[in-house]
């Protein structure tokens, strides 16, 4: 969407059959488009460990913002503001703090690269592992809550250094294994085999 105002017009037309509970605009600006105890469309197909219906199992936050730019500090700070009050009403724990590229690997791209998870994460308000031991880097991934299909294991390096390690170029390296196996160690979703 070209704005913030675009992007709330388009979630709340039915036949897009798209929604979400919040939109937040770049200088700061917020919707509240849906209840938070009810049902929004945000995240469409998708998975989070064991959890395979993610519109029924979250709180959908969409930020304008096409991903290519930094997000300004007025929109973070709005953001740290709504998710610190969500997270202490419903009592999530920040290593459930998700993006959209986390939960719909090879689908969804966003936030990407230029979102600041190291600075919610410094705030509680999301994790930042320690690296740890390089391993197996797709069990680690699938330990951690990240699901794909095969012949998506690009897609799931994507995801894995837009969050953890956006800075990261080139072929699977042990700098992306050993992120990927601090956070499956310091919060695995699905228990180790």
């Amino acid at each position: 969407m070209t704005s913030a105002e675009a992007a709330v017009k388009r979630l709340c037309l039915p036949e897009a059959q798209v929604s979400a509970h919040y939109v937040l605009a770049e200088d700061g600006r917020g919707w509240q488009l849906v209840d938070e105890a009810l049902r929004a469309w945000h995240a469409g197909a998708g998975q989070w460990g064991e959890i395979t219906d993610m519109n029924s199992r979250s709180i959908g936050i969409e930020l304008a913002n096409t991903g290519a730019q930094p997000f300004p500090e007025p929109q973070m700070a709005a953001l740290e503001g709504l998710l610190a009050e969500i997270l202490s009403r419903w009592e999530i724990a920040p290593a459930r703090v998700i993006g959209h590229s986390d939960m719909a690997v090879g689908r969804k791209i966003d936030p990407g690269p230029r979102f600041d998870w190291r600075r919610l994460a410094r705030r509680g308000l999301a994790v930042w592992p320690e690296p740890g031991r390089p391993g197996d880097f797709e069990a680690d991934a699938r330990r951690a809550g990240y699901v794909w299909a095969p012949g998506q294991e690009e897609a799931l390096l994507s995801a894995v250094r837009a969050r953890l390690r956006p800075w990261g170029r080139g072929a699977l390296c042990d700098a992306d294994r050993a992120v990927i196996a601090g956070l499956a160690r310091e919060y695995p979703v699905v228990p180790e085999e």
